[in-house]
C-alpha cells in the first residue's frame, strides 16, 4: 500500500528555516520521483520542487530557486524539502506526490506559516 506522510511544518518568522520531511512506504523512493507542492486557501496547487529517482537532479519553481532545496534518504525512504530564508508568502499547505503506474498518491500535508 503506497503512503506518504510529511511532517516538519510549522510556525517560523520570515528568514527562518524549516525541514520537512516525506515519509514513503509501499515503494521504493528510487525508482519514481517525487514532488513538493503547496498549496494556499483558494488557489490552485503549485509545483515547488522535484527530485529525480537518482537523487542528484532536482527542479525548483523560481519563487524558491536558492532558497529550498530537496534531498533523501534511501535508507528510511524518506525525501526532505530544507526551506532557508523563508518568506510571508511561502506559508501553504505543502505536501509530497509520486505517481505511480498513473495512479497519483499525496500525503495529508503538512502546514508551514511564516509570521513575525
Amino acid at each position: 500500500q503506497v503512503q506518504l506522510v510529511e511532517s516538519g511544518g510549522g510556525l517560523v518568522q520570515p528568514g527562518g528555516s524549516l525541514r520537512l520531511s516525506c515519509v514513503a512506504s509501499g515503494f521504493q523512493i528510487t525508482k519514481y520521483p517525487i514532488a513538493w507542492y503547496r498549496q494556499v486557501p483558494g488557489k490552485k496547487r503549485e509545483l515547488v520542487a522535484i527530485i529525480s529517482t537518482l537523487g542528484v537532479d532536482s527542479n525548483y519553481a523560481d519563487s524558491v530557486k536558492d532558497r529550498f532545496t530537496c534531498s533523501r534518504d534511501t535508507a528510511k525512504n524518506t525525501v526532505y524539502l530544507q526551506m532557508n530564508n523563508l518568506k510571508p508568502e511561502d506559508t501553504a499547505v505543502y505536501y509530497c506526490k509520486v505517481d505511480i503506474s498513473s495512479v497519483r498518491y499525496w500525503g495529508q500535508g503538512t502546514q508551514v506559516t511564516v509570521s513575525s
